[in-house]
C-alpha cells in the first residue's frame, strides 16, 4: 500500500497547479509591498473667452508632482495579508493530498478484496466442476436421481458465472487504483498486506494538522485584513509641488497639500468584519478538532472491533467450517450424505470466508479514514508550510 501512496503522490497533476499558486501568492506579497504610484498633473487657466484677445498671453499654466501618503501602515498590513493567502493556498493544498492519498487506501483496499473475492470464486469454480464429475458418475451408476445431475450442472454454470464476473472485477478494480499514478494493472498487490490488521494495535494520532492550518490561515487572513482596515481608517495625505508659469513669462513655485476629513468614513464597519471574520475562524477551528477528536476515537474502536472479528473467524470459524467439508465429504464418500449436504457444508464455508474478505475490506477502508484525519501519511507530500 505504501508504494501505491508514494506512486500516486509523485504523479499527481495538481502539483503544477499548486506551483503556480505559489507564483501567484509571491507575485501578490511583491505587488502589495509597493508605493501609491506618483500623480503628475497639469493645469490651464484664465483661458480667454471666444474672440478675447491673446491666448498666451494671459493664460497661467501649473505643472505639479502629487504623492499620497501612507500614514497609517498600510504597505506592511497589505503585505502581511498576502503572506497569509500564502498559507491558505498551501494548507489546502496539503488538505487535497491528504483527500487524494484516502482515496488511494480506499481503491487499494476495492482492488485487494476483489483479489481476494476471485480466490474464493475460483474455490468455487474448482469444487463445482469436481462435484459435477461425481455426481455424474454417482447418476450413471443409478447411485443418484437425475435432477442431482441437472442441479450440479446448474451449480456449475453459476459457479462459472460468478467466476467470470469476479476476474472482471479484479480488473476494474486494478484499473481504477492504477490510474492514480496513470499507469498499468499489471502490479503485484501483495495480499499478505490485507491480511494484516496490526494497525488496530498502534494508537491513532492527534487531528491532521493540515485541515487545522486551514483554519488558522483564515483566521491570519482575518486578523490581516482587520489590520489593513485599522490602517486605511487612518486619513492619507497628499503633497503636491509645481511650477507655475504666469503672465510675462514668469515662473513660480507651487506647493499644496490635502488630507480627507473623517466626517463619515472611519472604515469601522469594514474593522469589525474583519475582527468578526477572525473570531468565527477561531470558532470552526476548535468545532472541527472536536468532531475529528470524535471520529477518530470511534474509528480506533473500530479498527480493533474489525481486527479481532477477522482474528476469530481465521481461528474459530473457518476451522469448523473447514472440519464440516471434511466430515460432509468422508460421509458423502460413504452414501451417507446426500450431494444437498455436501453443498450446503462448502456454501457455509466458502460463505464463512466471504465474510472475512468483507470484515477486511471494512477494516482497511477505516484505516483509511482514520489516516486521513490524522494525516498519518503528510510526511509523503513534501510541502513546505511557508508559501
Amino acid at each position: 500500500m505504501n508504494a501505491a501512496l508514494r506512486r500516486a503522490v509523485e504523479a499527481d497533476p495538481a502539483k503544477a497547479g499548486l506551483d503556480a499558486r505559489l507564483r501567484a501568492v509571491d507575485a501578490g506579497v511583491r505587488q502589495a509591498d509597493l508605493k501609491p504610484n506618483p500623480t503628475l498633473g497639469l493645469t490651464v487657466e484664465n483661458l480667454p473667452t471666444l474672440g478675447g484677445g491673446d491666448i498666451l498671453g494671459r493664460t497661467e499654466t501649473t505643472l505639479s508632482y502629487e504623492q499620497r501618503l501612507e500614514r497609517g501602515g498600510d504597505r506592511p498590513a497589505r503585505t502581511t495579508l498576502a503572506r497569509s493567502e500564502g498559507l491558505l493556498v498551501v494548507a489546502q493544498a496539503r488538505i487535497a493530498q491528504l483527500d487524494r492519498m484516502e482515496a488511494v487506501q480506499r481503491a487499494w483496499a476495492d482492488a485487494m478484496a476483489a483479489q481476494a473475492t476471485l480466490e474464493i470464486a475460483r474455490e468455487r469454480l474448482s469444487l463445482a466442476e469436481r462435484f459435477q464429475t461425481e455426481v455424474q458418475r454417482r447418476v450413471n451408476a443409478a447411485r443418484d436421481p437425475l435432477f442431482a445431475g441437472a442441479r450440479a450442472e446448474a451449480e456449475l454454470a453459476q459457479a462459472q458465472i460468478d467466476f467470470d464476473q469476479a476476474e472482471i472485477a479484479v480488473r476494474v478494480a486494478r484499473i481504477v487504483l492504477a490510474k492514480f499514478w496513470d499507469g498499468t494493472a499489471d502490479f503485484n498487490l501483495g495480499q499478505s498486506d490485507f491480511e494484516d490488521t496490526s494497525a488496530s494495535r498502534v494508537a491513532a494520532g492527534e487531528v491532521a494538522s493540515a485541515d487545522l492550518e486551514a483554519f488558522r490561515a483564515r483566521q491570519a487572513i482575518a486578523e490581516a485584513q482587520a489590520r489593513l482596515e485599522e490602517a486605511r481608517a487612518v486619513p492619507d495625505p497628499t503633497v503636491s509641488v509645481g511650477v507655475r508659469h504666469i503672465w510675462d513669462n514668469e515662473v513660480a513655485l507651487v506647493f499644496g497639500g490635502s488630507i480627507p476629513l473623517q466626517r463619515h468614513d472611519r472604515n469601522q464597519g469594514a474593522i469589525d468584519r474583519a475582527r468578526a471574520e477572525s473570531l468565527a475562524a477561531q470558532a470552526d477551528q476548535n468545532a472541527l478538532r472536536q468532531e475529528r477528536e470524535r471520529e477518530i476515537a470511534r474509528l480506533q474502536v473500530q479498527l480493533l472491533a474489525r481486527a479481532n472479528e477477522a482474528r476469530r473467524i481465521a481461528e474459530e470459524t473457518l476451522p469448523q467450517a473447514e472440519r464440516a467439508v471434511t466430515l460432509v465429504r468422508d460421509g458423502f464418500a460413504r452414501g451417507g450424505f446426500t450431494y444437498n449436504d455436501v453443498m450446503s457444508a462448502h456454501t457455509a464455508l466458502l460463505q464463512t470466508k466471504a465474510r472475512r474478505v468483507a470484515v477486511l475490506q471494512t477494516f482497511h477502508n477505516d484505516r483509511a479514514r482514520l489516516d486521513r484525519l490524522t494525516g498519518a501519511h503528510a510526511e509523503l507530500l513534501g510541502l513546505e508550510t511557508q508559501p
